[in-house]
């Protein structure tokens, strides 16, 4: 599941027009952070994944893989 969450974050920012910083800035992170979210090193924490979904508006299911959008 790590690799799909990165993925689907990272094509997410990518399609909003959205630079590492800019997201990391929306969500009050680094941008070493959002870098290690799209590597699959590290995975947002639940209220992070509430962040994603409201600022690229999709549902959790879909972020997570669960459901397509």
């Amino acid at each position: 599941m790590v690799c799909l969450i990165s993925e689907k974050i990272k094509d997410l920012r990518i399609e909003n027009k959205i630079t590492q910083k800019e997201l990391a800035d929306l969500c009050n992170v680094k941008q070493s952070c959002v870098s290690k979210w799209e590597r699959g090193a590290t995975l947002p924490d639940a209220v992070m994944i509430v962040k994603l979904t409201e600022i690229f508006k999709v549902s959790a299911d879909y972020l997570l893989g669960i459901k397509e959008y």
